[in-house]
């Protein structure tokens, strides 16, 4: 398996400051979210969107990080994220350290899981969930978290937000934590949470 790329050089014409990578949701692609990288006002970063490995089994154009139901294909997405990560920070000259990972549902999971072992500057959860493998890896290490989720979200519950959010801070992380009144989607004002963070975690 390999990861293809969706990737948007800063609108600045120089070096990028930092790198914002985004996961997109079961059944979904790497478009999807890529067509939200003019509105989040972020012209000093390069934007890179990842289509997950694996086709979804019903969307003709989705892909999925992992089987929801039997989770195979979890190990090898994470390794692929792991790897596909530290090639870009090669690739690029932007240490680890300067790259911020955002998911939206399953690729919100994929954030924290693959968060949990990377140094990165930040991780963003969007109507994500959490894998409860990876809660022990939580520690004052990982990076600070942003949160949002629907409080009428159908699709992940906002339990499952509030169990995330939970265990991050039990393990000492940062984490700023938003609901909204949106079912399971990204609005408006969610982009002014993400730009907000990403421009705190710079200054």
């Amino acid at each position: 398996m390999s990861l293809s790329v969706i990737t948007l050089a800063p609108t600045i014409g120089q070096p990028p400051v930092g790198l914002f990578v985004a996961l997109h949701g079961w059944g979904s692609n790497a478009q999807d979210l890529a067509s939200l990288a003019p509105y989040l006002n972020l012209p000093t970063y390069q934007f890179c969107f990842p289509n997950a490995p694996l086709p979804h089994p019903q969307a003709p154009d989705g892909h999925m990080w992992y089987d929801l139901n039997t989770r195979e294909g979890l190990p090898e997405s994470r390794q692929l994220l792991l790897g596909g990560l530290q090639a870009l920070a090669d690739e690029t000259q932007v240490p680890l350290n300067k790259i911020i990972l955002a998911g939206f549902s399953q690729g919100g999971a994929m954030t924290l899981d693959i968060g949990a072992r990377l140094p990165l500057a930040g991780l963003i959860c969007l109507s994500g969930y959490l894998h409860p493998e990876i809660t022990p890896l939580f520690g004052k290490d990982t990076p600070p978290v942003l949160m949002v989720h629907g409080q009428q979200d159908p699709v992940v519950p906002i339990s499952a937000a509030h169990t995330a959010s939970q265990a991050l801070r039990d393990g000492g992380v940062s984490v700023q934590y938003h609901e909204l009144p949106m079912a399971h989607e990204i609005s408006p004002p969610v982009l002014g949470f993400i730009q907000d963070f990403v421009t705190t975690l710079t200054q």
